[in-house]
């Protein structure tokens, strides 16, 4: 059984520590603007161009402006198709390389039942990815499997799913170097941004990045 990492519950903006590492954001289910306006005019505060080094998007950004947006906070995006998606470019599944970690990203809403600890860890096998990225359910997860992370960021603008209609915005920021990565989850809860971090690192016995 998935062991659940650890939470370190930080309230301070970790931007400042953040500022020499190179950054990877991941977010997704923002479902602009059929159930929601906007992101949080405090997310897009700190969501600012030249901070951030590549971007994962889960999917379910549903319009070209939401899409554009992203692009301007960083040209380095990589994007995987939800079922309110349109655009056609996005696929349903994708794997990249940073660093010494492989990762794969996939919206979820493919993966049966949602959200399935099992059906998750099967996904991560047949991708062959050190972290698996993915959304659907729009509530932040991330626990370690089989020497790997699976990480969920939630939903960025706190939309409704319909799975649930409690759901606090948040995203994911993940520094990886070497063998180490940090994520550092941004959650907005009763107007305020609380920050959470969890630390792993990549075992000898992981082979699945080159």
């Amino acid at each position: 059984m998935a062991l659940y990492l650890k939470f370190t519950r930080r309230r301070e903006c970790l931007w400042k520590d953040l500022k020499k590492m190179v950054l990877v954001l991941a977010l997704g289910d923002l479902h602009i603007p059929h159930r929601a306006p906007d992101l949080p005019p405090k997310f897009k505060s700190m969501l600012v161009p030249g901070k951030i080094q590549h971007i994962i998007c889960t999917g379910n950004l549903c319009i070209k402006e939401v899409h554009d947006y992203l692009k301007s906070l960083c040209p380095d995006m990589h994007v995987t198709r939800g079922e309110y998606d349109e655009d056609s470019r996005y696929l349903e599944t994708k794997t990249l390389t940073i660093g010494q970690f492989k990762l794969g990203v996939c919206h979820g809403h493919q993966v049966i039942p949602w959200g399935d600890l099992d059906s998750l860890a099967m996904l991560q096998r047949q991708l062959d990815v050190d972290i698996l990225v993915t959304g659907h359910t729009h509530q932040f997860k991330a626990y370690k499997h089989e020497g790997g992370v699976v990480i969920n960021p939630g939903s960025a603008t706190g939309a409704y799913s319909s799975i649930t209609y409690d759901v606090n915005p948040s995203f994911v920021l993940m520094d990886i170097d070497g063998l180490r990565v940090v994520v550092y989850v941004y959650e907005l809860i009763d107007g305020e941004v609380k920050v959470d971090k969890i630390d792993f690192k990549k075992t000898a016995t992981t082979n699945s990045a080159h």
